[in-house]
């Protein structure tokens, strides 16, 4: 005979492990059927975003989820754009534009090219930021700069640069705590509720899909920026990005992360050096 269940059919701590298990299965159908790989992901952040593309799309769990993901490739886009995290705005912390402009912009400046890979772009708001104030430094015409996401959707939406006009004043009052030289509406036109970006910050700009969890170097680059992008990965993911951007920096190239991240404890934390602790940008130097 067979021994009793501890749980009662409908205990909640059942309907947690279902949970569990049909989350594993999207993970797994992601990963095969797609070649997304979100097993490294931090799991409750990725729960989260998961069951908000069920409550989206009007379905009863997340094995219904799977199943459509694996049968429908038509939907794979906005599965994908539901698991990225477009949360940014321009000149996000100011302090760190500020930090990048007057402690890396000067040592950019020796570069006759520079190259620069900003990872997570999102919707493009740090993009256009960066380019804003590389512009103002005179630095912009000998700069590529790479934007990347995971999300095609994102890609999309940064490469039109409208952004809702509700966000332009505080965005201006940013731009201005950043060091910025001139007015922000100097680089856009508005028009009803939005702004369009002037077309020419993009001029030097390539938008391209990379996924930090599988995709290999991307470029040489003087500067990456990668802000509040690794607080969604685990440990073991987040190593894997930071060994990416330490194998694609030049010597004495520039990493800048989000505020909340670190990379002290780290493998690769021995080839940098901080330059500005509280704006989280480092240098990458030999390694010790």
């Amino acid at each position: 005979m067979a021994a009793p269940l501890d749980t009662a059919p409908g205990d909640m701590s059942m309907e947690t492990d279902l949970d569990e298990i049909e989350l594993d299965l999207f993970i797994e159908a992601m990963r095969r059927r797609h070649g997304y790989d979100l097993g490294q992901y931090a799991r409750a952040s990725l729960k989260r975003r998961v069951q908000g593309l069920v409550r989206q799309h009007g379905l009863d769990h997340i094995g219904a989820l799977t199943a459509r993901v694996l049968r429908d490739t038509a939907f794979l886009p906005q599965v994908v754009e539901g698991l990225s995290v477009p949360v940014s705005e321009m000149f996000r912390d100011p302090f760190v534009f500020s930090a990048l402009r007057t402690q890396v912009f000067p040592t950019l400046a020796s570069y006759p090219s520079i190259n620069i890979w900003q990872a997570g772009c999102a919707h493009g708001e740090e993009v256009y930021s960066l380019a804003i104030l590389l512009e103002e430094a005179g630095l912009y015409e000998r700069c590529q700069i790479y934007a990347t996401d995971f999300s095609d959707a994102a890609l999309a939406r940064a490469r039109e640069g409208i952004f809702p006009a509700r966000e332009a004043r505080a965005a201006s009052l940013r731009y201005q705590q950043a060091g910025g030289g001139m007015t922000l509406a100097d680089y856009y036109h508005a028009r009803y509720d939005l702004v369009k970006l002037d077309a020419a910050l993009r001029r030097n700009v390539v938008f391209a899909n990379h996924n930090l969890a599988t995709d290999g170097v991307f470029c040489e680059a003087h500067l990456i920026l990668c802000r509040n992008v690794l607080i969604y990965f685990n440990n073991a993911l987040q190593n894997r990005a930071l060994a990416l951007f330490a194998d694609s920096l030049v010597r004495g190239g520039f990493l800048c992360l989000g505020t909340k991240e670190n990379l002290s404890t780290a493998p690769v934390a021995g080839n940098f050096a901080a330059v500005d602790r509280a704006a989280r940008i480092f240098r990458a130097m030999r390694p010790t």
